[in-house]
């Protein structure tokens, strides 16, 4: 009797939750079609992929597309490269988002706060193609702002950009600029829902403010914290395509070519699709391990994790 009401229960509540479902189909069916689907192409980096025999009848050759990878001269550079501007963006770029939200939730509520906020938040909304050409623009060696400064004092402004060692520096401080305040918004979420009977607490005790944040915003916001670290360190190879490529010339290629422009010469200008292919799944691969490692030292150290 009791596993009948239960089951007339749960239809119940299925036949509740329709209109719901009918919601979320939408969503499902598009990750299905573009996440999911698209998985069966992955069989390509095992083959010798030929557009007029197709997947399935292309031969298979198993790792050897791997091998070629690894053996090849691009493997070092692009591993590097890539490393190199992941590590340093996350390095500047993860402290510099609290130290601004910590800034900012001690501004008092009021008119500069607000421009505070704004001003910090505006460059998430340029897109990449207009903030490469801002780059470029500002950092010409003839016409560009800094040229014309430099000018004014009869110095010759440098070519920046074709210098491969200030390419990381100009990537990572101009994605900053960009992204900073986007970035610090969820450290601010997370100061706006602390209990405010604690700095009430430290008031009464005498604490000042940077012994506020010290001991209770940064102790409170450090599991969202760890949270975004684990985030970032599994994307660790997954630079972001457009604004490297945009930024990539003939002089700095040798500090600019990572993974994810490697994939695009080889499998859209070269039309070497296994091997593309399998270069983009050692890259995946790579950012799910150290996912799942990055998780698993930060479960075991301070109790905060993914899953």
């Amino acid at each position: 009797m009791k596993n009948k009401d239960g089951g007339a229960k749960r239809i119940a509540a299925l036949k509740k939750s329709i209109p719901l479902y009918a919601l979320l189909a939408p969503a499902v069916v598009l990750l299905f079609c573009f996440a999911y689907l698209p998985l069966g192409g992955l069989v390509m980096a095992f083959k010798n992929y030929s557009p007029s025999l197709g997947i399935i009848k292309s031969p298979w050759v198993g790792l050897r597309h791997f091998v070629q990878f690894f053996h090849s001269y691009q493997f070092l550079i692009t591993i590097r490269n890539t490393l190199g501007i992941s590590i340093y963006s996350i390095l500047v770029g993860f402290p510099l988002a609290i130290m601004l939200a910590l800034m900012c939730n001690a501004l008092r509520e009021g008119l500069l706060k607000r421009t505070f906020q704004v001003v910090t938040y505006l460059p998430h909304f340029i897109s990449t193609m207009v903030m490469c050409g801002i780059v470029l623009i500002f950092l010409s060696p003839s016409h560009g702002l800094f040229a014309n400064v430099a000018h004014l004092f009869g110095r010759q402004f440098p070519n920046v950009m074709a210098s491969p060692g200030a390419f990381k520096h100009i990537y990572v401080w101009s994605d900053i600029w960009q992204h900073l305040g986007w970035d610090s918004i969820i450290y601010l979420a997370a100061l706006s829902g602390i209990d405010p009977t604690y700095y009430e607490a430290a008031t009464i005790d005498g604490a000042s403010s940077m012994q506020k944040i010290i001991h209770i915003d940064i102790p409170l916001i450090l599991p969202t914290a760890m949270i975004l670290l684990i985030m970032r360190a599994g994307s660790i190879l997954g630079l972001g395509f457009e604004k490297v490529y945009l930024l990539q010339n003939v002089q700095n290629i040798m500090a600019s070519e990572t993974i994810s422009t490697y994939v695009y010469k080889l499998g859209l200008q070269s039309a070497q699709y296994s091997l593309s292919t399998a270069v983009g799944l050692f890259n995946t691969v790579v950012n799910v391990t150290v996912l799942l490692l990055v998780n698993f030292l930060s479960k075991k150290t301070t109790q905060s994790s993914l899953f």
